[in-house]
This record gives structure tokens, sequence and C-alpha cells, in this order.
């Protein structure tokens, strides 16, 4: 018994030592501009698990253990927004047994949030479902409706979780809520074009700034119709590692290309 509690403590002292240092990294790393916004595709997920022989499903989990460590990660280092690409509409067309097998991992997830030692209610994480949501069962759309109540209140970070999206069907139901705007008589009156702030503020994302930094996995170099409205100015990274075995280290590299192109950025915004 006493051979397990020196162990657990040795676990607990590394554990302190590297949460410490990681803190020294980021406050180093904060003396320069941090990203306000950072977007993933976690793509890799099931090469993952086929790349360690495991089985159907553990690679989601262990690509959601990823999201909560870089979800930490980007709380510790103050950036304000964090979007994450999950499913895709185009996700509907594979296998439908193993379309309800993810639909069944999502809502698990999902539920997770709710609980009260999960990292959205210790950090005050607030917590946005973006994307087509009437194509989700019932019961994910009930999950993620009660995670955005229960989330309303908190400002720490927002999370935007992205499913049932594509940036075109984001595109197409942004022009449709503007012209349903302009469909108003007075309206259609004062000011009948749709200009470009209508259909921006009917966009999905809406709710955030554009990305500053998009960090796709598994070496993959297309954006999958994720945020291509939103990424005109945004800094690409893709590197080879598959989604579970994006951690620290990818983060820093990210925020140190920032840091190095920073200047060149905010130019670009302002022409």
């Amino acid at each position: 018994m006493g051979r397990y509690n020196h162990g657990g403590n040795q676990n607990l002292l590394f554990g302190s030592v590297g949460s410490y240092l990681r803190r020294c990294l980021f406050r180093i790393l904060s003396i320069g501009p941090i990203p306000d916004h950072f977007a993933f595709i976690m793509d890799g997920n099931r090469r993952y698990a086929k790349k360690l022989k495991l089985e159907e499903g553990a690679g989601h989990n262990a690509g959601f253990l990823s999201l909560i460590s870089l979800l930490q990660y980007c709380i510790e280092l103050e950036v304000k927004y964090m979007t994450v690409y999950a499913f895709s509409i185009d996700n509907f067309k594979r296998n439908p047994n193993q379309v309800e097998r993810l639909m069944d991992l999502l809502l698990e997830k999902i539920n997770w949030f709710l609980k009260e030692e999960s990292i959205v209610n210790q950090y005050g994480v607030r917590v946005y479902f973006i994307g087509n949501l009437k194509l989700l069962s019932d019961s994910v759309r009930d999950a993620a409706e009660k995670v955005m109540n229960a989330t309303a209140s908190n400002s720490r970070l927002v999370l935007s979780i992205c499913l049932a999206y594509t940036s075109r069907d984001e595109i197409v139901h942004a022009v449709e809520e503007s012209s349903m705007d302009k469909s108003d008589e007075k309206m259609l009156q004062e000011n009948p074009e749709i200009k470009l702030v209508d259909v921006e503020k009917n966009m999905y994302m809406a709710i955030a700034p554009d990305p500053e930094i998009m960090i796709r996995s598994s070496g993959e170099t297309r954006l999958s119709n994720f945020l291509l409205w939103q990424s005109s100015n945004c800094l690409l990274y893709s590197p080879a590692e598959l989604w579970p075995e994006i951690g620290l280290w990818h983060l820093v590299w990210a925020v140190l290309n920032f840091q190095q192109n920073h200047s060149y950025l905010e130019k670009k915004k302002q022409l």
C-alpha cells in the first residue's frame, strides 16, 4: 500500500512541476502578442486507432483528450476564442452505422461538459455548438442546447464546436437570413440592398472574431469547407502528427510563428 501511495505522490509531484514549467513558458510567450482565436481541424482520429491497432472509437476518445488538453493550454495562455471542426455535414454520407456510433460518442462527450468537474465548469468556458443543428439527432441537439444554456454566463473563453457544419452551408444560411431580414416592407424601402455587413452578422460564426491561426493535424493542407469566409488572413499550420498526437509543443510553435508574422498580418488586415 505504501509503495502505491509513493508512486501516486510522485505522479502528483511531476504533474505539479510540469504545470509550473508550462506556466513559466507561457509567461515568456506572453511577452509577445498572443492570438485571440485558435481554430482546429481535428483530423486523423480513425487513422490513429488503426496505427495503434486500437478498437473502433478509441481514436476519437484519444482525440477528445487532446481537445481538452489544448483547451487547458488556451485558457492558460489567455486565448479568448477556440473553434474546433468536430463533424462536417459531408460526414453524414458515411456508412450509417458509423455515423450512428459517432453520434453516440458525440452525445457522451457533450454530456460530459455538463458535469461539475469538467474543464468547462472549472474554468468558466462558454460553449457554442455551431452549424446546421437541425440535421443532428434530437438527443444530440437537446444535449447541445443544455450545454449552451448551462454555460451562457461563462466568459473566460468561448469554445465553438462546429457540428453538422460546412462553410458553404454557413454562407447560404447567412444570405437566406439576410434576405429574410430585408423582406420586411419598411426595411426594403429604406435599405433594399443586402450588404457585406448584413451577411456577416448572420454567419454562424458571428459570435467570434476571425481566427488568427488554424491548425490542421495529419499533414493535410486542405481547409475541407471549414471557415472559408473567416480565414482570409489566418495563418495555417499543418503538422504531420494525427489529431490525438497534437499537444503543447504544436501550440507553442504556432504561437511563435504567429508572433514572427504578426506585423505582416496586422498590415494585411488594414488593407
